[in-house]
Formats: C-alpha cells, sequence, structure tokens
C-alpha cells in the first residue's frame, strides 16, 4: 500500500504557511494583512484573504499572543450567575471588546471561592490584559495585581483597595431616592425597606432614607447585613407586613429580593399593587416578565458595562492617564407592581 503524501487539503487546520503558499507571497506578508497593516498592495492582500477564505485559516491566538505579548482578552468576575442584572452589563462589555477583537472570561466569585479558588489569580494565570470586577472580592485576593483594573458597577472598591483602578458604576444613592419618591408620588407613606450585604444595597439604602427622611418620615429598614437573596426578600417582606400598622409598599434592594417581597404578598394573601406597592433594583430581564409586571430602578448596566470597556481599552492604550470615576445616572421603570396608596390617604408613622 502506498502512503499519500499529507497535503493542506487533508489537514484539519491550515497554518500560516498554507495560505503563504496558496497565494503565493511569504509568511511575514500573510502575518501584514492579518494585522491589517497599511504597507500592503491590494492584489497580494486580495490574494491572501481568498486563500484564508478557501482554506478556512484560524489565525492563532496563542501564537499571536506570544508574538505581540497581549493575549487580547479580558478576565471578568462577578458576584453571583444567580443575580440576573450581570447580563446587560456583560451584554455592554461585549458590544465594545467585541469588535475590538477582545474575548471575554467570566468567573463566578462564589462558585469560585466554594471551592477554594482565587479566580483573580485564575485569570492573571491566563495572562488576561486586564480584569473587570463586578464583584466584592476580599481585599486579600487583589494585593499586587499588574494588568489595568476596571470596576464596573460596585463602588467601592475604590482608592482604598484598589488605588490605581478605574470606577463606572450606577449612582446607586440616587436610584434608591428615585424609587423611594416614586412611591411617596404615589400617596405612600409607610414605605418600608428590604436591603442587604454590599456596597449597593448600602447605596441604594442611603438613598431611601434619603427620601423618607426629606419627607419628615421614619425610615423603615430591614436586612441589614443579610444576603440578597430571593429568600432574603421574602423574609424582609414578611418582616415588614408584621409591623403595626403594616407598610402599603416595599423598595427592594434589587429585583430577586423584590420577587421574594412579591412571594411573600402571595403567602399573606395581598397583591401588588392593590394591597402592597413593590419596587426593585436593576431592571433586569425578569423585571420585564408580563406575569411580574416589577417597577425597577434602571441603573442603565449595559451602558455601565459599555463605557467600563471604553475605560478600559484607553487605559490599555494610556496606562499613565489619570485614574477615571464615572457615576451613571438611573431612571425608573414604572410597571404594574406599583399604584396609589390603597387607602388613598396620607399615615404618618
Amino acid at each position: 500500500m502506498c502512503a499519500h503524501p499529507t497535503s493542506a487539503s487533508a489537514r484539519t487546520r491550515p497554518t500560516i504557511y498554507d495560505v503563504a503558499s496558496r497565494a503565493g507571497v511569504s509568511k511575514s506578508l500573510v502575518s501584514l494583512v492579518l494585522r491589517d497593516e497599511p504597507h500592503v498592495s491590494d492584489a497580494r492582500r486580495q490574494a491572501v484573504l481568498e486563500a484564508i477564505e478557501e482554506l478556512g485559516y484560524r489565525p492563532s491566538r496563542a501564537a499571536s499572543a506570544l508574538a505581540s505579548q497581549q493575549t487580547r482578552s479580558v478576565g471578568v468576575l462577578i458576584d453571583d450567575f444567580r443575580n440576573p442584572w450581570f447580563v446587560e452589563l456583560l451584554a455592554g462589555l461585549r458590544s465594545v471588546l467585541d469588535p475590538a477583537g477582545y474575548t471575554v472570561s467570566v468567573a463566578d466569585l462564589q462558585l469560585e471561592a466554594a471551592s477554594g479558588r482565587n479566580p483573580v489569580d485564575g485569570f492573571l494565570a491566563q495572562h488576561v490584559d486586564t480584569l473587570v470586577l463586578a464583584a466584592e472580592p476580599r481585599a486579600e485576593l487583589l494585593r499586587n495585581i499588574p494588568v489595568p483594573v476596571v470596576v464596573a458597577g460596585v463602588r467601592e472598591l475604590g482608592p482604598a483597595v484598589l488605588p490605581r483602578a478605574d470606577v463606572v458604576a450606577g449612582d446607586d444613592e440616587r436610584g434608591g431616592e428615585l424609587a423611594t419618591r416614586h412611591l411617596l408620588d404615589l400617596g405612600h407613606r409607610r414605605i418600608g425597606h428590604v436591603t442587604g450585604r454590599g456596597g449597593p444595597a448600602a447605596h441604594r439604602r442611603k438613598g431611601y432614607e434619603r427620601a423618607m427622611t426629606a419627607a419628615g418620615l421614619r425610615p423603615l429598614v430591614v436586612g441589614a447585613g443579610k444576603g440578597t437573596s430571593e429568600q432574603d426578600g421574602r423574609s424582609g417582606a414578611l418582616e415588614l407586613l408584621d409591623r403595626v400598622p403594616p407598610v402599603t409598599a416595599i423598595v427592594a434592594a434589587n429585583d430577586v429580593m423584590a420577587v421574594g417581597a412579591l412571594a411573600a404578598l402571595r403567602e399573606r394573601g395581598l397583591k401588588a399593587p392593590a394591597d402592597v406597592a413593590v419596587v426593585g433594583y436593576d431592571n433586569s430581564p425578569l423585571a420585564a416578565y408580563g406575569y411580574l409586571a416589577l417597577t425597577s430602578v434602571d441603573p442603565h448596566s449595559r451602558e455601565i458595562g459599555a463605557e467600563a470597556a471604553r475605560t478600559l481599552l484607553a487605559r490599555l492604550e494610556n496606562p499613565d492617564a489619570p485614574r477615571r470615576y464615572a457615576l451613571i445616572e438611573p431612571a425608573l421603570a414604572t410597571r404594574p407592581s406599583t399604584g396609589p396608596s390603597r387607602n388613598g390617604q396620607i399615615h404618618e408613622p
């Protein structure tokens, strides 16, 4: 039996040498075309592009990284995959990074911590060019990071922890105030707030408290120091409903907690907004579901992600530029979960 010579067409992965041979040019000229260098004639560029198309050639990212000392990759650390607010943030990041030729890898802080791994070390082992922190990891995980860092959506990782990091976040205090003022305008005065641990929840609580105090009302806050899950929202709402007199409206620290508050209402035979109005935060995809129709503060997470991506690209271009700190103004997305106070009267606590 005669052995057949190996040809480019028989190999599963064509190489840059195959492209050069098919186009009748040198390997270095193929590299110039791949880097979109301007000093290549139109005829030769077209020949290389046609060869790439015919062979189905895909450049090796590893080889490119070795040549340029860049991987064109970004590591994104989030708090919890179960919290849907990250969906829009990641979409915003990719809307800028994908066209720029960067890949995005995501790690869940809770999952990594449960496995005893340091997700920051994992990203650095992959030689990412930069990190986006959309979570609040322990300070010891953030020591001696040799790549630029952009904090997205979380204000607490500021100068004290990462003095050189850029920050792009939503104005959560303003958002908490917007949610509360919306309910005040609807005639509610017994407005409770279900909060939890973490920087964003703390800022949203401050906004709620500021609006209540400005209206001459006593803030009713539950859940400080606890979690921010659906179950935490449910238990917090039940606590507020047990007050005498009970609340007529609830502001939740996020949409997931607001869903828990709606579950608490159902357990008590109550409905939103007829009995108790409910406002969430994040304007996540679930808030717009017809079954929930949840009024929610929109922090413009997609815009935060896109602006964070632009910020990190600018940082890579100019490492010595002044540190950036930007807050994005939120808005309120009103839906049927909120309505006028159930008795139409103003009751002081």
